[in-house]
């Protein structure tokens, strides 16, 4: 990496970016970032990066969850333990129905900023800029709010610690230990099949535990029963956070804002700002790959990215939409296959699925969800690649926002509770049918 600095991303196409009104505003609140404490630390990269490397030698999967973006405004211990919840929940039933291990990662603690596909919104004839995510302006719809102000990316770090301080006390603390999985129950699912189908394989781990006590070998003995490690992702879009939150330790350089951020699908062009940044630090790096997406982009990200071909470095996160990933992804799986390029691929079944409601409201339909999951883990099993994980935008809520699914949620109910700040979200009960899914078509893979 001798041609990659801490700031060449600045003579790339830095695209979805903000102006700031105040370039002497802007230089203070980076380089009060510079002098705070990282978020994670290097030696949790590399666990991940280990676990990852299992993910894709097919001896895990990876469940990435999370708000499509985080807000100051409804922030709350509840809200991210309700998330916490929801993870443990799919990655029990991943690792118990599809009996695979799960690597556990929130889209939390950093998912702040959006990419828009307009610069403005218009509202009644008036036109604003648009929201760009908590850290970089403001979602109510008048021109002071709008404006891009730096000093939210202090507040975006801030929440940040406090979301990590409850992730970690929640996975080591004993709120992660299978001894409370009847405890991970959601209001949200109960008096339904999904609660029903969940209590009972609850019960199943419960007698299996006790059993193994009562042969005299107690579940302390084995501390992956007891906690669990809780990764933290988002997308690395505001380049100026991320450049202050990369630093170098024994002499290579990590972004310690997360373990592990991903560019998206508007940023990854040929002559990428966010791609020549991610290229230069340890971290794993994600790439959402869409429906336009050629072979050729897929080598050259590799390469770029992941120049010396390791394990648990890439991941390509498929968001194409059912009927695209039918017809495009099995082109991409050979290529990449052909080449002996190590990858994870992750199925993202939200971004290439979203509508407008007849009601006005943007929403994404549960069963083309569901069917671009099973075309995902298809297209593997024609290919003879590797399944290695799903990325949803979700939330422990019982939150109205995707129709269909276990409540049948249609577009009249959409109104009751649609709270999110940008892009809908699965409910608590929605990401479980989802789990359930994934966990029967990985079963199916290994019995292949």
């Amino acid at each position: 990496m001798s041609d990659w600095k801490l700031e060449s991303w600045r003579a790339k196409s830095a695209l979805h970016q903000p102006v700031y009104p105040d370039a002497v505003a802007l230089r203070e609140v980076t380089s009060q970032l510079e002098e705070l404490p990282p978020l994670v630390f290097a030696e949790e990269i590399q666990s991940l990066r280990k676990d990852l490397a299992k993910v894709e030698r097919g001896e895990g999967f990876l469940l990435q969850g999370g708000d499509c973006a985080e807000s100051f405004a409804e922030f709350s211990q509840q809200n991210l333990q309700d998330t916490v919840k929801v993870i443990l929940q799919m990655a029990v039933t991943l690792t118990y129905a599809g009996s695979c291990p799960v690597v556990k990662m929130g889209r939390v603690a950093g998912q702040f900023a959006k990419p828009r596909s307009s610069p403005v919104e218009t509202r009644n004839g008036e036109s604003l800029p648009s929201y760009l995510g908590d850290i970089i302006n403001g979602i109510d719809f008048d021109e002071s709010s709008r404006v891009p102000d730096p000093q939210r990316m202090l507040r975006a770090y801030q929440q940040s610690v406090t979301s990590i301080n409850l992730l970690r006390a929640m996975a080591t603390g004993g709120f992660a230990s299978l001894r409370n999985i009847r405890e991970w129950n959601l209001e949200s699912v109960n008096g339904t099949k999904l609660a029903e189908r969940y209590g009972a394989m609850t019960d199943r781990i419960h007698q299996a535990l006790d059993f193994m006590n009562a042969c005299g070998v107690p579940m302390e003995a084995f501390s992956s029963l007891q906690g669990t490690a809780l990764y933290t992702s988002h997308e690395a879009l505001l380049l100026e956070y991320e450049q202050v939150m990369t630093r170098q330790v024994d002499g290579a350089w990590y972004d310690l804002s997360a373990h592990c951020l991903w560019v998206g699908e508007r940023t990854r062009q040929e002559d990428s700002a966010h791609l020549e940044l991610m290229r230069g630090v340890e971290n794993p790096v994600g790439v959402k790959i869409g429906p336009t997406a050629t072979a050729d982009d897929c080598l050259r990200i590799s390469t770029q990215l992941n120049p010396d071909n390791e394990s648990g470095k890439l991941i390509f996160i498929c968001r194409m939409g059912a009927a695209k990933t039918k017809e495009v992804l099995p082109a991409l799986l050979k290529a990449v296959s052909d080449a002996g390029r190590k990858v994870i691929w992750v199925c993202d079944p939200m971004h290439g699925n979203t509508e407008t409601a007849a009601s006005g409201y943007k929403t994404r339909n549960f069963d083309r969800i569901m069917e671009e999951v099973i075309a995902f883990f298809d297209a593997h099993r024609n290919a003879g690649t590797y399944p290695g994980g799903l990325h949803l935008e979700m939330t422990g809520r019982y939150v109205t926002e995707c129709t269909g699914g276990a409540y049948e949620i249609s577009d009249e109910d959409l109104h009751h509770c649609y709270d999110t700040q940008c892009d809908p979200r699965l409910n608590a009960g929605q990401a479980l049918e989802i789990a359930y899914q994934a966990a029967d078509e990985l079963r199916r893979f290994r019995q292949k």
